[in-house]
Parts: C-alpha cells; sequence; structure tokens
C-alpha cells in the first residue's frame, strides 16, 4: 500500500511536466506560424493548459495534507510542485506579453529560445520518469547536467538577443518591447533548471 502511494506522486509530479511540456508545444506552435488575429485563441488556449495543471496541483496538495506517510519530504514534494507549476505559468506569460506589448512580428531569436525551452521540458519529462527511481537511477545525474547546460545556451541566447535588439534597432518601443519579452523567455529557462536543481536537492538528502 505504501509502495503504491509513494509512486503515486512520483507519477502525479510527472503529469504536472506534461502539462508544461504541452504549453511548450503550444508556444512553439503559435510562434512559427503567427498570426496576430488568431493570438487571443491562443491564449485562451494555453490557459486552459495551466488551468488544468493548477487544478492537477491542487489535487496534489489535498492528498499530501491527507497522508502521513510520504516517499520523500512533504515539503520537497510541495517544492517541486511549486517549481513545475511555474514552468508552466512561465511559458503561459510569454504568449500574454507578447498579446500585451501588441507585437506584430516574431524575431528568430525568440524562435531559438522557444526550441530551448522545448528541449527542457522534453528533458524535464525524462527526468521525472526516473525520479521514483532515485536511488538506483544512473540516468537522473546525466538528465540535471543537461537542464543545466540548456539553461546556460538559454543565458547565451538572452545576452546575445538583446545586443543584437540594441544594435540593430533604432525604435525605442521595439526595444522596450523586446527587451521585457526576452527576459520572460530567459526566466522559463531559469524556471526549468530550478526543477532540477530541487531534484538533485533530494536525491542529496536521500542518498
Amino acid at each position: 500500500m505504501v509502495g503504491k502511494k509513494a509512486n503515486n506522486y512520483f507519477e502525479m509530479l510527472a503529469e504536472l511536466v506534461d502539462y508544461s511540456c504541452e504549453a511548450a508545444n503550444l508556444l512553439k506552435d503559435t510562434l512559427v506560424n503567427f498570426n496576430v488575429d488568431k493570438l487571443g485563441e491562443r491564449i485562451d488556449e494555453m490557459h486552459k493548459i495551466e488551468h488544468s495543471a493548477d487544478i492537477k496541483k491542487h489535487e496534489m496538495m489535498n492528498k499530501l495534507a491527507k497522508e502521513f506517510i510520504t516517499p520523500i519530504e512533504r515539503g520537497d514534494i510541495i517544492d517541486l510542485a511549486h517549481y513545475i507549476d511555474n514552468v508552466t505559468d512561465n511559458i503561459e506569460d510569454i504568449l500574454v506579453k507578447i498579446y500585451m506589448f501588441n507585437i506584430s512580428k516574431i524575431k528568430k531569436e525568440a524562435l531559438g529560445f522557444t526550441d530551448v525551452i522545448i528541449r527542457n521540458c522534453t528533458e524535464l519529462k525524462k527526468l521525472m520518469k526516473e525520479f521514483h527511481n532515485f536511488k538506483k537511477s544512473s540516468e537522473i545525474n546525466k538528465l540535471i547536467i543537461s537542464i543545466n547546460d540548456l539553461e546556460e545556451e538559454g543565458d547565451r541566447l538572452y545576452i546575445n538577443s538583446i545586443r543584437n535588439l540594441y544594435t540593430s534597432s533604432k525604435d525605442p518601443i521595439e526595444i522596450m518591447t523586446w527587451t521585457g519579452t526576452f527576459k520572460y523567455f530567459e526566466r522559463c529557462c531559469d524556471s526549468c533548471e530550478s526543477v532540477a536543481n530541487q531534484i538533485e536537492s533530494v536525491v542529496m538528502k536521500n542518498s
């Protein structure tokens, strides 16, 4: 019975990452096939994903509140759910900012960022599938390193994107809007690394 409950928490955390992956794929499709007239509809689709993730998170918290025995520390489960939820929220924020800033054309750097986010979410999904076996898995450390590397790639992309913006554009509105938007892309990469770092912390505490 305990084993079944323990595995269920790992499965629920993996399901939260599935929502992040779904949001990342919707972001990519929206930006690759960008249509200002349909942006509102895409934001509605994104919000449904984010809302479903919130419901799943609340279900996990309700389950956690009623149980005495957990596979890892209660606080670690709460933190992981929060960090994964941040990934989905931050992906949604990117689309909302593009809408708020009335951006009509997507820069190539944004598409590059989106690819990094997709890869991050893919690695997070692999990581969460391994997490239940963290005491024996030889893959977890490799996946954590991969996500750390992707965060560094995101940092480099952010620096180069901002420099290219300020060296190529004379339009103050374009500079302002894309400076803010690129920051949200970079924040999204950071949030993926936070999940990996939290898992690394759990592994270290339980080794």
